[in-house]
């Protein structure tokens, strides 16, 4: 880490967030035991945001330890791994029986690979992108997707089956070596153009409207982004060899 460690204790703040974070996933754990479906989703939603913040924070104030960076991959898998793969199979997946609860522990699993991945690579990977898509983005798709059809009154057998699919396609896709950019060169202290300001305010009020809805449709573009650019980037280098091959004859 970017600092020695003080074994006398840890630091408050950025631990706080994670450990808000945690609560959020066990809330929401308790909240799908109990049939609380959309309280379970806003939950998870929740720890998403707490689990953003306290990386930044620890960041911005020079807070970055060992235990910190540890703790906060375990809080990651019970908010991004447990607790919606729970929500899935509580809310529609168990409707399929063991195939139900197979996806279920399929998602669970990719989570784990992918935190385990990325704790491995995070010295040496490029900081631009992730390798596979992100566990708060999966963990995003799937608990969105459970908001919009419980809302609607959709959970029929063909929901069931649809909501496998999305699942083990959002696990794939977490241990793919697809890639996605991370946003983390985003300056948050710096300026930026006023039209910036206008989109977030924009989003803002589209989330507040309709949330479900705008959090899956925005989140499944995201997970599209990176298999659509990895395509374009096959098909520039197909190109290129075409025209390479064309010269030389």
């Amino acid at each position: 880490m970017n600092q020695k460690e003080n074994h006398s204790g840890i630091y408050l703040l950025p631990n706080l967030f994670t450990t808000a974070s945690l609560f959020a996933a066990f809330y929401s754990i308790v909240a799908s035991l109990k049939a609380q479906y959309e309280v379970a989703v806003i939950a998870i939603f929740i720890g998403m945001v707490a689990d953003g913040l306290d990386g930044r924070i620890a960041r911005l104030t020079n807070t970055q330890t060992a235990f910190g960076a540890e703790y906060d991959s375990l809080s990651d898998m019970v908010t991004f791994g447990v607790a919606p793969a729970l929500l899935l199979y509580s809310w529609n997946l168990q409707q399929l029986g063991k195939v139900g609860w197979l996806v279920a522990f399929i998602y669970t699993a990719a989570v784990a690979l992918r935190l385990a991945r990325f704790n491995t690579q995070v010295e040496t990977a490029d900081k631009r992108y992730f390798q596979g898509l992100a566990c708060p983005p999966a963990a995003a798709i799937v608990s969105s997707f459970v908001w919009f059809c419980h809302q609607n009154e959709l959970q029929h057998f063909v929901i069931a089956i649809l909501t496998a699919f999305i699942t083990v396609v959002a696990a794939v896709l977490m241990v793919s070596n697809v890639r996605y950019y991370s946003f983390k060169e985003i300056d948050f202290k710096g300026k930026v153009p006023f039209l910036y300001l206008l989109v977030m305010v924009i989003l803002f009020v589209a989330i507040a409207a309709n949330p479900s809805v705008v959090l899956f449709v925005g989140f499944v573009i995201y997970a599209l982004s990176g298999p659509l650019q990895t395509l374009l980037a096959l098909h520039r280098v197909r190109k290129q060899r075409k025209r390479q091959s064309s010269d030389e004859s």
